[in-house]
């Protein structure tokens, strides 16, 4: 088998998503694939749609279904179970590739020996093969022979994991997963996963198709998901230090887990969550001072972060309700000024 795509599943029957997406597959000019579709303890009709197409397509669709929700990283272990492709893909249940997306991109692997080959991805709003806000998910100077220069870019820069594929062998050989039970599975595993890569290439085509609508399980803020990126976070951390690559890759891998445990969530934490709490807040303070309480002065961060985050951050860790009043008054007279003006 060349190629097996996971498609982990949960309340996708709306609208036609599931099906958009399963149809997709079908299309793929690649036909020595596999599609593993995971139904992750649905509550609508995906199971359903998931088994008709099982009976229609039995020699490309297989379906495993639980009755424990075991979010996308779950339901992605369970599909790597089975998975007998040479290649690895997965796709998100309400997303589509294009018709030629796994041929481009295992082609480019077999004609370079890389054992990650990503590409670019389309941003839309309805079901459509028209190209949309086009984003690029991994840069031109990541690509070749992973020496620690490129893995240190990759360590920072993973890009998500649903653009790539990867090569079965080596997801095997060293026994590479997913995270069980949180959101946010890929930000641990997409950087653990590029640091086994020997060598990473890309095609410049956008190929992907990310729908983005307000039912998607990463479009909504919730202290439960801020909590699953940090959680995220510490799994990253304690696997680059398990496996041995945290004392040779400490600067990115301090950044990194600065950027997922505190600083994507301190903000989306302030900006999403209707009902804050100062004993979280102060959580997520005292994480950061527990993991690595010179975080501030990673070169990266001070590259990477936005001049305001970083004043905020700063006083989010010399005082908690100074920072929790401070962004509170400050949004507030930013928002009298926006009304002014319109």
């Amino acid at each position: 088998m060349k190629c097996s795509v996971i498609v982990p599943v949960y309340n996708m029957e709306a609208d036609g998503k599931l099906e958009y997406c399963l149809n997709s597959l079908l299309c793929q000019t690649m036909r020595e694939l596999e599609i593993i579709a995971v139904d992750d303890a649905s509550t609508d009709g995906s199971l359903e749609i998931l088994r008709r197409y099982e009976r229609d397509y039995p020699e490309r669709f297989r379906v495993i279904h639980y009755g424990e929700n075991k979010r996308q990283g779950g339901a992605k272990n369970e599909g790597l179970k089975i998975a007998r492709g040479e290649w690895i893909g997965f796709l998100d249940s309400d997303d589509w590739v294009t018709p030629d997306f796994y041929e481009k991109l295992i082609g480019k692997a077999e004609e370079t020996g890389a054992d990650v080959v990503g590409c670019d991805y389309s941003l839309v709003s309805e079901h459509t093969m028209e190209i949309g806000r086009v984003v690029q998910n991994n840069s031109d100077e990541q690509t070749g022979i992973c020496d620690e220069d490129r893995h240190r870019k990759l360590v920072m820069r993973p890009g998500s994991m649903v653009i790539k594929v990867y090569r079965g062998s080596m997801i095997r050989e060293n026994g590479l997963n997913f995270p069980e039970g949180i959101f946010y599975e890929d930000n641990c595993a997409g950087t653990v996963w590029m640091l086994y890569c020997r060598r990473f290439e890309k095609i410049n085509e956008p190929l992907y198709y990310y729908y983005q609508h307000n039912v998607s399980t990463v479009h909504y803020i919730s202290e439960e998901k801020c909590r699953d990126r940090m959680k995220a976070g510490e799994l990253m951390m304690m696997e680059c230090s398990s496996r041995g690559f945290l004392t040779e890759y400490r600067p990115e891998i301090e950044f990194r887990f600065a950027e997922i445990y505190y600083i994507t969530t301190l903000f989306s934490y302030m900006s999403g969550v209707k009902h804050r709490k100062l004993s979280f807040l102060a959580e997520l303070r005292d994480g950061m001072k527990k993991y690595f309480p010179d975080f501030q002065d990673n070169p990266y961060y001070q590259k990477e972060i936005g001049e305001e985050e970083k004043r905020l951050a700063a006083l989010h860790q010399k005082s908690n309700l100074g920072f929790y009043c401070y962004y509170i008054a400050l949004n507030t007279v930013r928002g009298w000024k926006k009304r002014l003006r319109a």
